[in-house]
């Protein structure tokens, strides 16, 4: 085998673990149900806190007949509102954030306070947004590390290449989740017409269901 079909061997494997590594970081699967269509949200191990508070809100049934009440295209689809007019159940989820997961396009995070009434950057207890984003370029990546302070990994920095996002809310927001399935129903959502506060004309209802395994 000459030089370079083992460089590229090796390569393909380091890949094939580091994918296999972050199916890994996965844990329980749920289903966002819309009237575009469903979304499949995996929830990830590697920030309990937010995985745990999510099932919770979902087994108390907090998300029945909520919905996606702040849609902005290119950026992010939000909701997890109660039916009650409620906007969360009163109290907050610590900061999981971690330079392991950033903000790509499909990323699921947590929204919150801004720092000036919360400089622990906690989280909304039931409040979640799902990343549409938009187009990436190296050099807003390379800023975006220099305000982190850690740089991107190769595998981030191609996932934001390939497929866009938001690099701008990296490290300020805890991501806990991806979408695997039905990001073609999150551009339907973010194309609706909104009005003011950036609220759908139309009320976009949603419920979130558990997928058992």
């Amino acid at each position: 085998m000459n030089h370079r079909a083992l460089a590229l061997l090796i390569c393909f494997w380091g890949l094939f673990w580091a994918a296999q590594a972050q199916q890994s970081a996965t844990t329980q699967k749920v289903k966002v149900i819309t009237p575009f269509g469903n979304i499949v949200i995996a929830l990830y191990d590697t920030t309990p806190l937010h995985r745990d508070n999510f099932l919770k809100q979902i087994a108390e049934g907090w998300f029945q007949s909520s919905d996606f009440h702040r849609v902005i295209q290119h950026f992010v689809v939000q909701g997890g509102g109660h039916p009650d007019g409620r906007e969360d159940p009163g109290y907050t989820v610590a900061a999981e954030v971690t330079p392991v997961l950033c903000h790509v396009r499909g990323a699921v995070g947590m929204a919150r306070e801004s720092d000036d009434v919360n400089p622990r950057r906690e989280s909304s207890s039931s409040q979640f947004y799902i990343v549409q984003g938009k187009a990436v370029t190296d050099s807003l990546l390379d800023l975006h590390q220099k305000r982190v302070g850690q740089p991107y990994s190769e595998m981030q920095r191609r996932a934001y290449l390939q497929n866009g996002g938001l690099p701008r809310l990296d490290g300020l927001y805890t991501v806990f989740g991806e979408v695997t399935e039905g990001m073609e129903v999150v551009d339907l959502i973010a194309r609706q017409p909104t009005g003011k506060d950036d609220k759908p004309l139309e009320k976009i209802a949603i419920s979130v269901q558990l997928i058992k395994n």
